[in-house]
């Protein structure tokens, strides 16, 4: 078996890891390398969709293969990218929904089918749907195909009249509805009496036990700030698992552990390490969490803010479970709400029952917002009514909804920031944009606060990271026993040459090694 490490071993995100045995190739994740795309792109800066996979292709910003979509390769770097290897590329195994682990596995090419559980597929759908299409990482599991403008053959237009779904490996059983929602659309739905319009042409849909991948595969349920992450063990000439980002600390940590015990099987074992260079990082559980939010809330007059990760549906539900105890309701805005429908078409539960979803100043709301409010008409909040009783709502909202709370204008009132801490030079600025909304409208902040030289400084106990500490993850690695650890996802490699040795084996990028 040869492991190649494409990306990711010593930043935190853009995992891409390629196993092979003769003929036969999966990726474990492949992901959008967040420090790399830095170097050149921000908020207002991102790559050129009409350019395919070009801009990429040239910042080195993508694996130098031969293994891209057709439809994203322009006329004018065509033969460069068809002398590059071509190696094979049976699936892709996702371990979640989060773009530093998908985000470019939208430009693999269309035959590539992607390996993940049912409410992952659902949560990238969900994603897909809402997304302004500003990234090409976003067209999972479904993508506008494009052709060669006819003023321009460099120039990709995408003038399909349908877009087209991957065939897509399901770890687990889907329910039917959950299975529906794969091939649906919120503008088909709205337009079904006024004509034709734009729909997906539905790929292939199969079990794991049912897709001939080379190899033999297991999914297995672990614990993230994500629902449906999963990590996989691979069985071929050797066998080989792989964590994905995992925790202990979490809901579902329980179902880490199984997966630990079940890794003890595996020769190699291809582990995150995103905590690895910290210090003693003391755990915070989510329960810790939902405790000390529960206690500020529960002294809070005013309208209350909460602040947390996108699709951290968890810390949504505990926020959920303190403003019923605490006579308030939960606010959320349209985009929760359609990923609240969407993931209880998976687990069964109605995630929107005792909820509101705020009815933002918008001159023409996309199709899946009309939606939402036609299907749940009487979950919608003006921010007119928050306004009249701010001290009966909790309203979720981020850095990026702060100009919606102009149509609010809450009169002081507590911010409740429940989210990671700034890592970048660039997330630091925005903190410090955040700090001045917050004391424009007179808000007491817990979570975080600002020193005299605008750097952010965090509160412990509201926020629960979605990753093992460096002391777990050790005796996680101890219990598995493997002979060999390849680590990813990580700031820290030298940590595992460290603590274990010959046994630790350090791949840059696009190095590979062989067992």
């Amino acid at each position: 078996m040869k492991v190649t490490i494409y990306d990711g071993m010593s930043t935190i995100g853009g995992s891409k890891i390629h196993i092979q045995e003769n003929e036969n190739g999966i990726f474990l994740d492949f992901g959008m390398n967040f420090a790399k795309y830095a170097q050149y792109y921000e908020e207002f800066i991102s790559e050129r969709t009409a350019r395919g996979i070009y801009d990429l292709w040239r910042l080195n910003l993508i694996p130098r293969l031969n293994i891209y979509r057709r439809d994203l390769i322009p006329s004018d770097i065509a033969d460069e990218v068809a002398k590059h290897p071509k190696i094979p590329v049976n699936a892709v195994l996702i371990s979640h929904a989060h773009l530093d682990h998908v985000g470019n596995i939208a430009l693999l090419d269309e035959s590539v089918p992607i390996v993940g559980s049912p409410m992952t597929m659902i949560i990238l759908k969900a994603l897909r749907d809402t997304s302004r299409g500003n990234h090409l990482g976003m067209e999972l599991p479904y993508y506008t195909p494009r052709n060669p403008s006819n003023a321009n053959p460099c120039i990709l237009e995408a003038n399909s009249k349908y877009y087209v779904s991957r065939d897509i490996i399901l770890t687990n059983e889907i329910p039917e509805k959950g299975l529906s929602f794969l091939s649906w659309l919120a503008n088909v739905e709205l337009a079904k009496k006024k004509g034709k319009t734009k729909s997906i042409r539905p790929g292939k849909v199969h079990h794991l036990e049912e897709g001939e991948l080379g190899f033999e595969v297991r999914a297995y349920s672990v614990d993230h700030s994500i629902y449906g992450a999963a990590a996989y063990i691979v069985e071929g000439n050797t066998t080989l698992a792989y964590t994905g980002d995992f925790r202990l600390h979490g809901k579902n940590g329980e179902e880490s552990r199984k997966f630990v015990k079940a890794a003890k099987s595996a020769s190699v074992l291809i582990t995150e390490g995103t905590r690895a260079g910290r210090g003693h990082d003391e755990n915070v559980s989510e329960k810790e969490v939902y405790e000390n939010a529960k206690a500020i809330v529960e002294e809070a007059k005013g309208l209350v803010v909460a602040d947390f990760s996108a699709r951290n549906f968890e810390r949504l539900e505990s926020f959920k479970k303190i403003a019923k105890e605490t006579g308030r309701e939960l606010v959320v805005t349209t985009k929760d709400a359609y990923f609240l429908h969407a993931i209880g078409l998976v687990d069964g539960e109605h995630h929107l029952s005792g909820l509101k979803v705020y009815m933002n100043s918008k001159a023409k709301p996309e199709k899946w917002e009309e939606w939402v409010f036609l299907t749940y008409p009487e979950i919608g909040i003006t921010p007119e009514e928050i306004s009249r009783n701010e001290e009966n709502y909790i309203l979720c909202f981020s850095f990026y909804d702060m100009p919606h709370l102009l149509d609010v204008m809450p009169d002081g009132g507590v911010y409740i920031y429940s989210s990671s801490e700034a890592f970048t030079e660039e997330q630091t600025f925005s903190f410090l944009r955040l700090w001045n909304w917050l004391q424009y409208f007179g808000f007491e902040v817990r979570g975080f606060s600002v020193d005299s030289e605008g750097r952010p400084i965090f509160e412990k106990g509201l926020h629960a990271s979605g990753h093992i500490s460096k002391e777990e993850l050790e005796k996680v690695i101890d219990e598995i026993d493997p002979d060999y650890i390849i680590p990813v996802h990580t700031e820290s490699p030298e940590w595992f040459k460290h603590k274990w040795g010959k046994k630790a084996v350090l791949l840059g990028d696009g190095e590979s090694w062989e067992v």
